[in-house]
């Protein structure tokens, strides 16, 4: 788009001043499109999950979401926490993706904390947050109907026979996501 309206502006520049103007403010938004759907890719799977895992993509994203929202995010990963399957990690990764966005869009909270644990029977996600909580139509089922980030969290966790919860009573809101270590592992291999 970007080359074809150059293209355009380069043949029709001068002749009309509106189309002159229109072609700029055209190119500008091509501009700002195309670098927002690089941001959002990136952000979508950052080549550090790739590269060095689930721990430095995490690591480098709660930086970062912590500097755009002004949300402190702390990140506790146990000293043991290894490489897991791609899809796993990439499948835990928008889980806390979703769950910082969630924070910052709903719950007022200053703060969140990230806490990724593996142990014997499972692997252990917790996004913990000092807001203002959940609707209590939330935590009752009653005609709460999810969202569809919370829908694609629970997806994620089913698709590793895993589970997902949301923990809410007053205020602050907690993510549970956990995933059986043994079915984890035996895919990893």
């Amino acid at each position: 788009m970007k080359i074809n309206l150059d293209s355009i502006g380069s043949e029709l520049q001068g002749k009309n001043p509106a189309v002159d103007k229109l072609v700029a403010e055209t190119t500008g938004y091509t501009v700002e499109i195309s670098r927002q759907l690089r941001t959002m890719s990136y952000l979508l799977h950052p080549p550090l999950l790739d590269e060095t895992g689930l721990q430095s993509a995490l690591r480098w994203y709660a930086e970062g979401f912590a500097q755009r929202s002004g949300i402190q995010v702390d990140l506790k990963i146990n000293p043991e926490f290894r490489r897991l399957p791609d899809d796993l990690e990439i499948a835990i990764f928008r889980v806390v993706q979703e769950s910082l966005t969630n924070i910052h869009r709903h719950s007022g909270s200053p703060t969140a904390t990230i806490e990724l644990t593996s142990g014997p029977e499972n692997i252990r996600l917790q996004i913990i947050n000092a807001g203002k909580g959940m609707p209590d139509r939330a935590q009752r089922g009653s005609k709460f109907v999810p969202g569809v980030g919370i829908m694609g969290m629970q997806e994620r966790m089913r698709q590793f026979g895993g589970t997902f919860e949301i923990l809410s009573k007053g205020k602050g809101t907690t993510v549970v996501a956990m995933v059986p270590t043994e079915r984890t592992l035996r895919e990893a291999v």
